[in-house]
Order: structure tokens, then C-alpha cells, then sequence
């Protein structure tokens, strides 16, 4: 499985990155056909002073990719959202395809 992860607008500290990368390893355990994971982390500065924290997760699996796109305050939080929706949407396919 290929990871990348990629910051736009910012520089991640290594804290962050690390629990990126840690957490997108276990993806592994849905679906065993992962051949690449893209995460984008990036401020979204459309709203006026607060600018919020965007996480994009893509995974893509043969003949299939999943996406998912979240915002909140804190790149944590986005990120474990973006996480869980996407671990649900590899759970569903896998169902389908298991029916």
C-alpha cells in the first residue's frame, strides 16, 4: 500500500503526520487490496479570520476508489471523521460484493 500524504497552504508538524500515518496503516484490516491512500490536508480560508482545517481521504482499491472530504476546527478531528466515513464506505462495497 502506497501512502501519501500531502499539506497545502501549511506545513504539518510530525505529530500530526505520524497519527496520519499510523491510522491509514490499519486500513489494511477492511479491505486487503488497498494499493494507494491520499490524504490532503489543507486551511480552508473561505470563511473571513477562522479558517478550517479540510481533510480529504482518498483510497483506491482495483476497479474502485472511495473518497471522503470533511471540515472542522482541528485537523484531528477532520481526520477522524474523514476516517470512520471512510471505513464505512469500504465496509459497505465489501458487503455488495460479499451479497
Amino acid at each position: 500500500m502506497n501512502v501519501n500524504i500531502q499539506t497545502v497552504h501549511f506545513d504539518a508538524d510530525e505529530k500530526l503526520l505520524e497519527l496520519v500515518s499510523r491510522k491509514v496503516e490499519k486500513l489494511n484490516t477492511f479491505h486487503d487490496r488497498i494499493t494507494k491512500v491520499d490524504v490532503f490536508l489543507k486551511l480552508d480560508n473561505l470563511v473571513h479570520n477562522i479558517k478550517d482545517k479540510v481533510v480529504e481521504i482518498m483510497v483506491h482499491v482495483p476497479r474502485h476508489e472511495f473518497f471522503v472530504k470533511t471540515s472542522s476546527k482541528s485537523f484531528e478531528d477532520s481526520f477522524d471523521a474523514a476516517f470512520e466515513s471512510i471505513i464505512n464506505q469500504i465496509k459497505r462495497k465489501k458487503e455488495k460484493l460479499a451479497a
